[in-house]
């Protein structure tokens, strides 16, 4: 016998902690939504019968309102989802020392060496079911397969409080006719692309000439063959054993729309502040910059840029993200979010390979003057110091990305 991995996925996470220790909102439509007041205002997470009702994550208040008009909107308490979350982990690890989190409310755990003490891999599966709903007053669904992709499409498969089995001798009859976009790392942008070529499926993408999966989406379109085919050997990694951070990313909706140049190089300056201040916590440098954009339609779209030198300079990581918005954005919308990161990180106190051209005097100097603003920052708070471009517009000088940074970890190793 091969792997047995589950893939245990939270229902409607933040609501049911939510609807867990507030009995009063049970069977009720919730939805745990951001500030309206800092335009944080959409949906993070919604009820089972909010979902009935056509609410949806990443919609405005005022639609998922207008699709459900007796919606009750509570603010996000992540203090408690955190808690929650490590109370669930532990459950976890009482099977397996092989947990790998995926965001706060989903794991994968390797249970192939855990057959001897707790029973087959759908006993397992049910144990650790009853256990967090008896304990955390919470559900998951929980998909079972020798492998982490399918094991995911097993948990999203039925929901909620669900086991699904996956394997071999079922998969094609389960997972081919599903839609294309239930497969990992099929998003938006992928979807159009497939469903445009005749793809809408995943048994069709299984059956997809590699060849032309590669012409229409690059390397990625042989990684997608696989995994549609059921085929992933990635390991499940231990929290510990995760690869080191290799990018350091900040991005934050704005305080009001953002209309011209100006105003998004201001947001860049906030936010590059605090992804340098990261890097230099790290002792590590950025090789490339990304700059993240996002409409006031929701659309939106990512650009990213080698830089010469290794640099945790936020005068530099701004200009260079503000070029890249330039020369790829012409204001056809407002925007209303915008993010930066410094990825493919090298240690800062490594030797650094000088360029003729770089201006690696003023670069230093720029690091100097960030390392004498954190101290400032550090005994006087965020707000004591800040940049005279920052102050030219005072409702975005109130935004503090220290609030906002974000770490992911990829789903592939490293």
């Amino acid at each position: 016998m091969g792997r047995q991995i589950l893939h245990c996925d939270a229902n409607a996470f933040y609501a049911s902690v939510e609807q867990q220790r507030n009995p009063e909102l049970r069977g009720k439509p919730v939805a745990v939504c951001g500030s309206q007041k800092e335009r944080h205002g959409i949906v993070l997470t919604a009820s089972y019968p909010a979902k009935r009702s056509g609410v949806k994550t990443g919609q405005a208040i005022w639609q998922a309102r207008q699709a459900c008009p007796n919606l009750i909107v509570v603010p996000p308490d992540y203090p408690e989802y955190m808690r929650i979350s490590g109370m669930m982990r532990e459950i976890f690890n009482d099977y397996t020392d092989l947990v790998e989190p995926f965001g706060l409310d989903e794991a994968w755990l390797d249970v192939t060496g855990s057959r001897k003490l707790f029973g087959a891999p759908m006993e397992i599966a049910q144990a650790i079911s009853a256990r967090v709903k008896f304990e955390l007053g919470i559900t998951v669904s929980i998909g079972v397969s020798d492998n982490k992709i399918t094991a995911k499409l097993g948990s999203d498969y039925k929901k909620p409080d669900a086991i699904t089995r996956i394997m071999p001798d079922n998969y094609k009859e389960v997972v081919y006719p599903l839609p294309v976009e239930d497969l990992l790392y099929v998003g938006p942008a992928t979807s159009k692309k497939l469903r445009r070529a005749g793809i809408s499926t995943i048994g069709r993408l299984a059956e997809c000439d590699e060849k032309f999966l590669v012409r229409r989406l690059g390397k990625m379109g042989a990684v997608l063959k696989m995994f549609a085919a059921g085929r992933d050997n990635t390991p499940v990694q231990r929290t510990s054993h995760i690869q080191a951070i290799k990018s350091v990313g900040n991005g934050c909706t704005a305080p009001r729309d953002l209309v011209s140049d100006e105003d998004v190089r201001i947001m860049l300056y906030l936010l590059s502040e605090s992804v340098a201040l990261r890097l230099r916590q790290l002792g590590s440098r950025c090789t490339v910059v990304e700059v993240y954009v996002r409409d006031n339609e929701l659309n939106s779209f990512t650009r990213q840029q080698k830089i010469e030198t290794p640099s945790c300079s936020s005068a530099e990581i701004a200009e260079t993200a503000f070029d890249l918005f330039r020369r790829n954005y012409h204001w056809s919308k407002p925007l209303r979010g915008v993010g930066v990161r410094g990825s493919d990180l090298v240690d800062a106190t490594g030797g650094v390979q000088l360029s003729l051209y770089a201006d690696d005097i003023k670069r230093d100097k720029w690091e100097r003057i960030d390392g004498a603003m954190d101290w400032v920052r550090q005994r006087y708070g965020y707000s004591s110091i800040q940049r005279a471009i920052v102050r030219t517009d005072p409702l975005l000088a109130t935004v503090d990305p220290s609030k906002h940074v974000i770490h992911p970890v990829g789903y592939f190793a490293g």
